[in-house]
């Protein structure tokens, strides 16, 4: 595949709602992804044909955001990948609020994960500095939910 070709790909995943696009020839496959704005190839290989010419594309650099200074205090993090809930149901009391003091061992929220809804202790004693999820927000592995100092 030539260069303008390739380009060409390029410019139509950037500018369409097409987010990858995946193309194989005889002469190799190339896999478009679109990223933060930024369509870029992200594999290229040659197909098993001999003396199949490979063309490398440049790849666009995107830089990645600074990353934000970390809270003060000790950082709970979630265990697992669900949905954060701060409440046992819709319309009961959150477990906690900012300012609570909690000791460890205390329920600090409930995280839904496959129609399993889990409670989160408390790993550490002290004063919920900050909060911070929302409630019914999906979290990952290891994400912080909560400062307590």
């Amino acid at each position: 595949m030539d260069l303008r070709k390739l380009k060409t790909l390029i410019d139509l995943v950037s500018d369409s709602n097409v987010s990858e696009l995946e193309i194989t020839e005889a002469e190799g496959k190339v896999r478009i992804v679109k990223s933060m704005g930024v369509a870029a190839p992200v594999v290229m290989q040659a197909a098993p044909v001999a003396a199949a010419p490979v063309v490398a594309a440049p790849v666009a650099a995107v830089e990645a955001p600074a990353p934000a200074a970390a809270p003060a205090g000790h950082a709970v993090k979630s265990p697992m990948v669900g949905t954060f809930y701060r409440a046992s149901s819709p319309g009961a009391a959150p477990f906690i609020q900012i300012g609570s003091v909690v000791k460890e061992g205390d329920t600090l929220c409930i995280i839904e994960a496959m129609k399993i809804l889990n409670e989160i202790e408390s790993d550490k004693s002290g004063t919920v500095t900050q909060i911070l999820c929302e409630n019914g927000q999906a979290v990952e592995y290891g994400q912080p939910l909560f400062i307590i100092e």
